[in-house]
């Protein structure tokens, strides 16, 4: 089976992992500030804080924002569920802006509109760089600035990507930018996650909301400290911390982001070609921006997708889709969501299949997935 996601593990990552075994530390040791300091070097980032996944990330970002009960924050339709949880976890009503059928990414013609008519703008916006593709994220942050909300980039299949050729995770347009390190991500850490940002304040909150609201500094303590022992827990934080084995993998995996991400950029290229004449379309990427290329997604015609799904799966495929819009999931059709409501991420879901692309996909397994997507597609032709 050809995955349509997968790690590269080499004998570096595990040598950096097997040291941490040896060491001293096995949490809360040299790694994770080693990694933080990697990520934020990476992104042109004055801050960077790792937690244990990106959904954490999420949370205790919406947490450092403020968002509360109350609240509101938006989102896009078309993501994992985790964009939208984090709003819920923080007590805030969660509402979403449909996508461009083009790019997938959330409209910023959409948010305007829907800012326009609104009694009440979001607390916050959680925008996602779809399968690596950079938002607008210049008019996205003028609607910010006129309606005062608050940005979030979740960028989970985006770190290595460029937005107007600077690093996505810089925060020039945001708050905050979040990045997931899955193992089917661009680079892994196992599970973790990490958030950026160019502000101190925030960078300190978040580092205290991941380890359970406690801080050690003693400028931030209601009181002296009554020795070098002393901590004081100053709000309800969590338990999010990343651990050094997770740290290390991500400090040898990010040494080779920038080759995972031009390889990425390769095989999407050849994809594009191969493709041509073919019934199907993909996302359009922005020749300005540089995309990530966490996924490579072609939609086919609704009404065979599932059936073109299955043939290739048969055929050895190993294709998934991305994603089931978050409106349509039973938990939010409860609270009064309902199909139709975002008609834009609906019909691109109808026949979305993301292919396989990872950084280790050979020339001649892609063009195993081409010749079986052509004769699924000529199999069950509409």
């Amino acid at each position: 089976m050809i995955p349509y996601g997968k790690q590269d593990i080499n004998q570096a990552d595990i040598d950096a992992v097997t040291a941490v075994l040896k060491s001293d530390f096995l949490t809360q040791g040299p790694q994770v500030p080693a990694f933080e300091k990697a990520v934020a070097a990476h992104t042109n980032a004055a801050y960077a804080v790792a937690v244990n996944s990106a959904t954490s990330a999420l949370h205790i970002g919406c947490l450092a924002l403020g968002l509360k009960s109350g609240d509101s924050l938006w989102t896009t339709p078309n993501s994992f569920v985790a964009s939208a949880n984090c709003g819920l976890y923080c007590g805030a009503k969660v509402d979403f802006v449909d996508i461009d059928p083009a790019t997938y990414n959330l409209c910023p013609e959409q948010l305007k509109a829907k800012l326009a008519t609104a009694k009440q703008p979001p607390k916050v916006l959680v925008v996602v760089h779809f399968g690596g593709e950079p938002c607008d994220m210049e008019a996205i942050a003028a609607l910010a600035k006129q309606y005062k909300f608050q940005v979030i980039e979740d960028a989970s299949h985006a770190i290595g990507g460029r937005y107007q050729d600077q690093p996505i995770g810089n925060c020039q347009y945001s708050a905050l930018t979040v990045f997931s390190f899955h193992p089917v991500k661009i680079v892994t850490t196992a599970e973790g996650g990490v958030i950026t940002t160019r502000s101190k304040e925030v960078a300190e909150r978040l580092g205290e909301l991941r380890s359970h609201g406690i801080t050690r500094n003693p400028e931030r303590m209601t009181k002296a400290p009554d020795g070098p022992w002393y901590y004081q827990q100053i709000e309800l934080g969590l338990n999010y911390r990343m651990t050094e084995l997770q740290a290390a993998l991500g400090c040898s995996q990010l040494q080779r982001l920038d080759e995972f991400v031009a390889r990425r950029q390769q095989l999407a290229d050849q994809y594009d070609e191969l493709l041509a004449g073919l019934p199907v379309r993909s996302q359009q990427r922005n020749g300005n921006n540089y995309s990530a290329l966490h996924l490579y997604v072609v939609e086919v015609p609704a009404t065979s997708r599932r059936a073109v799904f299955e043939s290739l799966r048969e055929q050895g495929i190993g294709v998934n889709v991305h994603y089931i819009p978050i409106h349509t999931q039973p938990y939010y059709q409860g609270v009064g969501f309902r199909e139709g409501d975002f008609p834009a991420a609906e019909h691109y879901y109808s026949g979305a299949i993301s292919l396989p692309l990872y950084a280790t996909l050979t020339d001649a397994e892609q063009q195993e997935v081409v010749a079986a997507l052509r004769h699924a597609l000529t199999e069950h032709a509409s």
